[in-house]
């Protein structure tokens, strides 16, 4: 064992990834995490992260960069810097994989969402001035930022959304060409295949090339819908992570699911109310649809589908936050 290795992380097995479409949504991107992401990150020897399970700490590691830290809801984010900063290393291998339950409500799905994309902008807010005085090389200096202000990116993705339909109507009163944003493809085409060789040799192992491929164009578009779904929530705690709005842990619930007929509601923790966040996010996928018919009433075809995505997105986020309500 290197001696300058504090911590070794594995890679997540999910044991119920085939319960329901939101499992296999969530797996479909953990699975780009671990084997792109953070394989990558190990190939490029950049700084690593500890998913906060599945993995081993050495005791002075831990000693060494201060011990465990409560001010940020990501802690295990939290003290994988602080041990990187202080000269240990994070070792991922890819091969271990750890039994792992995804959060099989869609409660707890966003809880855990929140969680992490606001516990990622405060170590962003409390990070990067550290890691800009701090020797490491430059790219390993821009990289580490990137990496910190990943969560970030809902707040564009909700902004571009709800500005596209005021953009409607500058774009047929100035009479603008909207071809230009086909641009914009690339950066699509560049996530796909990432995230195809993400799950090909994980999710989809040992299946016929035309299998893949299938389940890449069901799988792939639903992803994109749940992310521009979850854009508000996840805005909301990203805002707050980095306006230092302190709130208390939530912990993900676990049901125990590993097959189909297993079900959340019997041991759910306890009773929920429809949020103000959620009837909102049904408002957004009526605010979509209006957008939509006027796509088709002004002519401008170049939106249909991203608005389309949108109102599955929310409209399927507001379903199944309704659905999945406790009666208890």
């Amino acid at each position: 064992m290197d001696p300058e290795v504090g911590v070794v992380q594995t890679r997540w097995e999910h044991i119920n990834e085939h319960y329901s479409l939101i499992t296999k949504l969530q797996a479909f991107q953990l699975n780009v995490h671990f084997t792109i992401e953070q394989a990558g990150r190990q190939g490029g020897n950049y700084l690593l992260q500890f998913n906060g399970t599945a993995g081993v700490w050495r005791k002075k590691t831990i000693e060494d960069a201060g011990g465990w830290s409560g001010d940020t809801l990501t802690e295990d984010l939290d003290l994988s810097y602080r041990a990187q900063l202080k000269g240990w290393k994070i070792k991922y291998n890819q091969d271990i994989l750890s039994p792992a339950e995804l959060p099989s409500e869609i409660h707890g799905f966003k809880s855990q969402q929140f969680r992490w994309m606001k516990g990622g902008a405060e170590n962003a807010r409390k990070f990067i001035p550290a890691i800009i005085r701090s020797d490491l090389p430059i790219l390993k200096k821009l990289h580490a930022a990137t990496h910190l202000l990943s969560s970030s990116i809902f707040v564009l993705i909700f902004v571009l959304a709800v500005l596209s339909v005021p953009l409607l109507f500058i774009m047929s009163a100035f009479k603008l060409n909207a071809s230009i944003y086909w641009i914009f493809m690339f950066g699509i085409i560049i996530a796909a295949c990432v995230y195809y060789i993400g799950n090909q040799d994980t999710a989809w192992a040992g299946q016929p090339l035309y299998r893949k491929l299938l389940n890449f164009a069901i799988y792939f578009p639903l992803f994109l819908c749940l992310s521009m779904g979850l854009s508000l929530h996840n805005s909301i705690a990203v805002i707050q992570g980095y306006r230092n709005h302190k709130s208390v842990f939530v912990r993900t619930p676990k049901f125990n699911i590993q097959q189909i007929q297993d079900s959340f509601r019997k041991g759910m923790y306890e009773a929920r109310r429809l949020s103000g966040i959620t009837i909102i996010e049904g408002l957004l996928a009526l605010y979509f649809l209006m957008a939509l018919i006027i796509d088709f009433q002004i002519g401008k075809m170049s939106f249909v589908a991203y608005h389309l995505m949108l109102i599955v997105g929310f409209g399927s986020i507001f379903i199944y936050s309704v659905r999945h309500l406790s009666y208890n």
